[in-house]
Order: structure tokens, then C-alpha cells, then sequence
């Protein structure tokens, strides 16, 4: 494993949060679906792994890193060297996959989403608005399919049977 290198980002100097069971619960489940965003490769930690690291944990703030080293102890080792130079809080360990956590500061506010444009409601299976569908006249399309067969226009099937009267 190569030696952690120094960094200067303001997240480096402050301490890991802590974190309670239940936050720790919950950040776990955030987690889940989360692909990994930093791979340490063989070479370990390097000031382009953390400068990285740091970057991805101001941008989503719960963060999953690959290791691809086969040691346990070098893996633990990184872990606690990548909390301390980023400020970020280990919420998980499992395998060669580590979970960061680090809360954005206080004054920093997530950018608000795009406003979505409002469509007009549809017609059922059909490209038309609602409001460029011309207007039936007369009554419901089951009123004037009633009224068709009451007068003969077409012969009612039974159930289950064909109209060929077999």
C-alpha cells in the first residue's frame, strides 16, 4: 500500500462526523443501489484517488469505492487513510467495497431541479391532446352501440359462442 498524501480541501482538516446506529441504518440503505464512483486500483491510494474521492463526496455526499486489493489489512488500512484525508465517515465495509459518507456544509444548498413542462392529458391510444379531439354528439359511444343493436343493426352473440350460429 502507497502512503496517503496530503491534501489541502477544507473537508481534509475537519473530523469524520459521527454517526448513530440508526443513521449509519439508514445511510446503508441509501447506499444499496449505488454503483460504485472511485476505484483503488493495485497501486492503492495515490493524491489522484483522493482529490477524486474528495470530489465525488462534495458532489453526492454518499459514495461507494472500489478496492482491488486482495488484502484484508491493506484494504482496512485504506479505509481509515481515506476517511482522515477527506473528513468523510465509513458507514460500511463488505468485501472490497467501502460506503463514504460525508454531509455537505451547512450553507451549501443542492442546485433546485429543472422545472418540467406540464403536457396536456392525452387521449387513450392516441397522439391527439384532449383539447384536439373533436366532440362526439349524441351520447356515449355505448349508448349508440345499445341503440344499434336494439335496432337490429347487429345481431347480438351468445356467450361464448360464435355468430355463425353454431
Amino acid at each position: 500500500m502507497t502512503t496517503v498524501p496530503d491534501t489541502t480541501s477544507a473537508a481534509a482538516t475537519a473530523a469524520a462526523p459521527p454517526i448513530s446506529a440508526a443513521q449509519r441504518r439508514e445511510l446503508r440503505g441509501r447506499a444499496h443501489a449505488l454503483k460504485p464512483l472511485v476505484q483503488i486500483g493495485h497501486d492503492g491510494l495515490s493524491a489522484g484517488v483522493v482529490n477524486e474521492t474528495d470530489r465525488a463526496l462534495a458532489a453526492h455526499e454518499l459514495i461507494k469505492v472500489r478496492i482491488l486489493d486482495e488484502a484484508r489489512e491493506d484494504r482496512d488500512a485504506m479505509l481509515a487513510a481515506l476517511c482522515a484525508a477527506t473528513g468523510a465517515a465509513a458507514v460500511q465495509h463488505i468485501g472490497k467495497t467501502l460506503v463514504l459518507w460525508r454531509p455537505k456544509p451547512a450553507g451549501e444548498t443542492a442546485p433546485a431541479a429543472p422545472k418540467r413542462r406540464v403536457a396536456s392529458p392525452r387521449v387513450p391510444g392516441s397522439r391527439r391532446n384532449a383539447a384536439e379531439t373533436p366532440k362526439r354528439r349524441g351520447g356515449s359511444l355505448d349508448t349508440r352501440s345499445r341503440a344499434r343493436q336494439l335496432a337490429g343493426g347487429r345481431k347480438k352473440t351468445p356467450r361464448g359462442g360464435s355468430s355463425q350460429g353454431r
